[in-house]
């Protein structure tokens, strides 16, 4: 069973935070919600508050698979000051593990330099915090090892995009017509 992480910081995008976790766990994925504010409690943006299953420094990452950070506002600003975060994302990115990042929270991975060069979306309006990475107009981008999408709008289908690196694309279709989903 391939193991990945979400990050949680306060102020995350609800939606994209618990769409994303839901439908990788429903593909077979074990899929840990990591704090990284310290606490076992984090409120997202919205007001809702979700129990995380672990805090990141009690952690040893390096069996995990796949990072996942959602956006939201100020989560993503969050998200961005953990200097073990962004040690991390690095580490795992030279390592050609998965990271996914949508709305703002791309921007994280272009200040630390994981965008460079390479195709990637965002929330618009935050293009410009997305200096070297080619962006584009579309709601999910894969390019290499990186996956990114635009927002809240698409977390379903970012989740699904994500499950298709570690599930036969037959069992994916399976889940996404489970959930009814029209795209």
């Amino acid at each position: 069973m391939s193991k990945g992480a979400v990050f949680l910081a306060t102020g995350f995008e609800e939606m994209e935070a618990i769409n994303t976790i839901d439908v990788l766990r429903r593909g077979g994925m074990d899929i840990e919600i990591v704090s990284i504010s310290g606490v076992e409690y984090i409120e997202g943006a919205h007001g809702i508050v979700v129990k995380s299953d672990s805090l990141f420094f009690s952690i040893d990452f390096s069996e995990y698979e796949l990072f996942v950070l959602p956006g939201g506002m100020p989560g993503t600003s969050n998200l961005a000051k953990h200097e073990g975060l962004c040690e991390l994302l690095r580490k795992a990115n030279s390592q050609e593990k998965i990271i996914a990042a949508i709305c703002a929270a791309p921007t994280i991975l272009a200040q630390i330099g994981i965008l460079d060069g390479k195709n990637a979306t965002c929330y618009p309006g935050f293009e410009e915090k997305c200096a070297n990475t080619n962006i584009l107009n579309q709601s999910v981008v894969k390019d290499g090892n990186i996956l990114t999408g635009k927002g809240a709008g698409v977390a379903i289908k970012f989740a699904l995009e994500i499950l298709k690196e570690f599930a036969d694309e037959k069992e994916v279709d399976k889940l996404q017509k489970s959930l009814y989903i029209g795209f």
